[in-house]
């Protein structure tokens, strides 16, 4: 007689969702089905690097399916989750629906804009590749508006780019903005010098990375500064515009705008009748479990975290793949009728990059700067990332834009008649 499986239902293929995936695979006592609005594993860390044309989204994406080849109880479902019913413990999607007995909501987060709605509309986020190419395409075409205007004062506008939010991904983003424009692309435009191009990064609070040490948020702000941008930390923003950024004390002039300062729950997640706290994310227990339903676990971005901490777990890819292996280690003794131990988070450490050779890396009282750990960040993101055949085409791109300052995905998609050129 065969034994009935246990049907695991996980909403989310991010880093999370994968770890519970790979640690379950191929087991016999269970049947996993995965549901998500994607049908590809993303490697967020290297979003910003798609945004400013170093690699191509294939560098950091790869079919959710291939990776679950192998394994013959996963099922991949392509579908957004709509509702979910947690008495009768079933999930609706796409006009399906998927009956579980344990649930792993996965589903990250979203940008989050602290209830100024408006500013959505006025800004560019960086949560998916679908940013990742908006920010990118709204770059280049920007240097091609400033080129066909030719003359810099009238273009500036649409040569200065301005980053709000100094945690990791403004950084990177505004260290890349700069090292494209003032070295990659300078000498392919000969109406303009792109070295003209202003990139302002704007913190609201006293420093820029609040979660390293203030002698890697110093030596980040130098480096930056270095690489000519301009860095307003104690800036908190007061509005948006259609034509750029007001501050207490200035308005700055700018038709890209890039938002990178926040963060809450995805809208399943803010949707749900769960606990949750002020940023939508749903409050678990010391097991990651939902309080009101012990069979439901949520990990990663979408959960907050604080069991015996000051503050919530940070929503960074280390804490969710922990929190993934976690839950299938405790779904497994479950099943097996054994004990199971609370979750603690092994704090491995932050690594932000700020440009070609220079980065920042905190390992516990182990700190990197500069080219180490620029080195130590390269190695730790080309380990992490998913598929042979994207470790390998990454570490190609990253020495071909840093033996020849090239960019190599530098495509606008749509033709010239679909957007618009004016000043």
């Amino acid at each position: 007689m065969s034994q009935i499986k246990k049907k695991i239902l996980i909403i989310g293929a991010g880093f999370g969702g994968l770890q519970v995936i790979k640690s379950l695979a191929n087991h016999k006592v269970f049947d996993i089905t995965v549901v998500d609005k994607k049908n590809h594993h993303l490697f967020q860390p290297l979003l910003y690097q798609v945004a400013t044309a170093v690699l191509s989204p294939a560098d950091i994406a790869i079919p959710s399916r291939s990776i679950t080849t192998k394994y013959k109880n996963v099922k991949i479902l392509l579908g957004d989750v709509t509702e979910i019913d947690f008495k009768a413990r079933e999930v609706k999607f796409q006009n399906n629906s998927e009956s579980y007995d344990y649930l792993v909501l996965a589903t990250g987060a979203r940008t989050s804009y602290f209830g100024n709605h408006s500013w959505k509309e006025k800004t560019l986020g960086l949560k998916n590749l679908k940013d990742a190419l908006a920010i990118r395409r709204r770059i280049l075409l920007s240097f091609e508006q400033a080129e066909l205007i030719g003359n810099y004062e009238k273009a500036k506008s649409f040569m200065h780019y301005v980053i709000i939010g100094g945690g990791p991904t403004g950084v990177e983003l505004a260290g890349s903005i700069a090292e494209l424009s003032h070295n990659i692309i300078r000498k392919d435009f000969r109406n303009i010098d792109s070295g003209m191009t202003k990139v302002t990064l704007i913190e609201a609070g006293p420093r820029l990375l609040t979660a390293f040490s203030e002698k890697s948020s110093t030596f980040t702000k130098e480096k930056l500064e270095s690489r000519g941008v301009e860095v307003l930390t104690n800036s908190p923003v007061l509005d948006i515009t259609d034509t750029g950024v007001v501050l207490k004390d200035r308005t700055i002039e700018s038709k890209t705008v890039i938002w990178a300062a926040g963060v809450e729950g995805s809208e399943l997640a803010k949707q749900l009748p769960l606990n949750k706290d002020k940023a939508n994310r749903i409050i678990v227990d010391e097991y990651c479990r939902t309080i009101e339903y012990p069979e439901v676990f949520v990990i990663g971005d979408a959960a907050n975290y604080s069991k015996g901490l000051e503050r919530p777990l940070p929503g960074v890819s280390p804490v969710a793949m922990q929190q993934g292996r976690y839950i299938a280690k405790n779904i497994d003794l479950t099943e097996k009728k054994k004990s199971i131990s609370p979750f603690h988070y092994f704090d491995k450490g932050n690594m932000a990059t700020i440009g070609r050779t220079d980065a920042v890396a905190e390992f516990g009282k182990f700190r990197l700067k500069g080219i180490l750990g620029w080195l130590g960040w390269l190695f730790v993101h080309l380990v992490y990332q998913v598929g042979f055949k994207n470790k390998v085409s990454t570490l190609l791109s990253w020495v071909w834009s840093y033996l020849t300052f090239r960019a190599g995905s530098r495509l606008i998609q749509e033709e010239m008649d679909e957007l618009s050129v004016r000043p």
